[in-house]
């Protein structure tokens, strides 16, 4: 139960088309303002069929794609201390902190602006403080271009962006995924601890087997007695980049022979553990006990998996689907392909970037130059 403070915040908070990133859960009581129909559903999901149709089987006039709009919601990684602090003149965005402040008992924005940076860093805060930030800087969004707002047909989000994503589209409550979202980075922290790993980007030409490396890697550990090990691709970049995690000494194998594999450049990651691959299974049961206590809407525009790529169906789907993106790779580069697929000469939607860094729109400019070309970012 949240108290009365929340809840009023909640009756005040401004909601972008009344598509609520705030939408509170029924369990906490929420006031019947929050659970207003989002004026805009029926017209986002006109736009999402008719550019699904082909355009010579539409009796209907053609939907510009270009008045059509995508946003992206970066993960863990992009903190830095003082972010937020340009949102705050958005009394929205300081209405959605001060909803996250109220529901986690602790004062995030103080973390966001003043850290210290190693308190920031910590997954515990890092996660929760991505999130919030990401939401509260739609709220820049909403002011200065309410129409992508209102006609955002899609949303994707890179690990821990996708379960921002899943609020913006409405699927999951706010409260809620605050509370997920403080699961899975404990969850997470846990099997850091149990099984320490490590990740790098890894930059490598088109002779390079990369699999063949990291099968060297694992057998190098095996031999050498380190219990238990991993190596593999972890998050899928763009051409000829990934991210590749798992036991310490794997990466160290990987470095030390780096240019008998034909590989270019590592560069480690700032994390203490090997993030979506197999060492992070303790964190699967948790978070997915968690995600069932939330009663799911379905999402009323297109959110993509981390896992597959593609969008989810329904809530159900999303039950299924989301705790696997704890141990499978993020499949970034997929996602962008299936997202921005569009027939010769037809127009790409504009995309928003929400979230503190500019990282997802160097990555689209390397996957799809021509959408990158109306790109834009919001940053925390």
């Amino acid at each position: 139960m949240f108290g009365a403070k929340a809840r009023h915040l909640v009756r005040k908070t401004i909601l972008p088309g009344n598509c609520s990133w705030c939408r509170w859960s029924s369990s906490s009581k929420a006031p019947e303002a929050a659970a207003k129909p989002d004026a805009n559903a029926a017209k986002r999901q006109k736009l999402i069929q008719e550019l699904a149709e082909p355009l010579e089987s539409s009796g209907r006039p053609a939907i510009d794609p270009k008045e059509t709009s995508v946003v992206l919601f970066p993960g863990q990684g992009t903190q830095y201390v003082g972010m937020a602090k340009d949102l705050l003149r958005f009394p929205g965005a300081r209405r959605i902190f001060e909803l996250a402040n109220e529901v986690l008992q602790y004062d995030l924005l103080k973390i966001c602006l003043e850290g210290p940076r190693e308190k920031l860093n910590r997954t515990e805060y890092a996660q929760l403080a991505v999130m919030v930030s990401s939401l509260a800087a739609l709220e820049q969004l909403r002011e200065e271009r309410p129409k992508a707002i209102e006609n955002c047909v899609a949303a994707a989000g890179f690990s821990l962006g996708e379960i921002t994503a899943l609020v913006y589209a409405g699927a999951m409550p706010f409260d809620k995924a605050l509370q997920l979202v403080q699961v899975r980075a404990n969850a997470m922290q846990a099997a850091c601890d149990q099984a320490p790993g490590a990740m790098a980007m890894t930059l490598y030409g088109p002779d390079t087997n990369l699999g063949e490396a990291c099968a060297k890697a694992l057998q190098w550990c095996v031999d050498s007695g380190v219990e238990s090990p991993y190596c593999g691709v972890a998050n899928y970049m763009y051409p000829h980049c990934k991210v590749v995690a798992g036991s310490v000494q794997a990466l160290e194998f990987l470095e030390k022979h780096a240019k008998a594999l034909k590989i270019r450049r590592m560069k480690r990651l700032a994390v203490s553990g090997a993030f979506h691959t197999p060492l992070m299974e303790s964190a699967v049961e948790p978070f997915a006990k968690a995600l069932k206590s939330i009663r799911l809407q379905d999402p009323i525009i297109r959110v993509y998996s981390n896992v597959d790529g593609k969008p989810y169906k329904n809530a159900s789907h999303i039950l299924r689907q989301l705790p696997k993106q704890i141990v499978k790779p993020v499949k970034w580069e997929q996602t962008l392909h299936e997202l921005y697929e569009r027939r010769q000469g037809v127009d790409f939607p504009r995309t928003f970037e929400c979230g503190p860094g500019k990282g997802l729109l160097q990555v689209l400019e390397k996957v799809n130059a021509k959408a990158a070309q109306t790109s834009f970012n919001v940053t925390a």
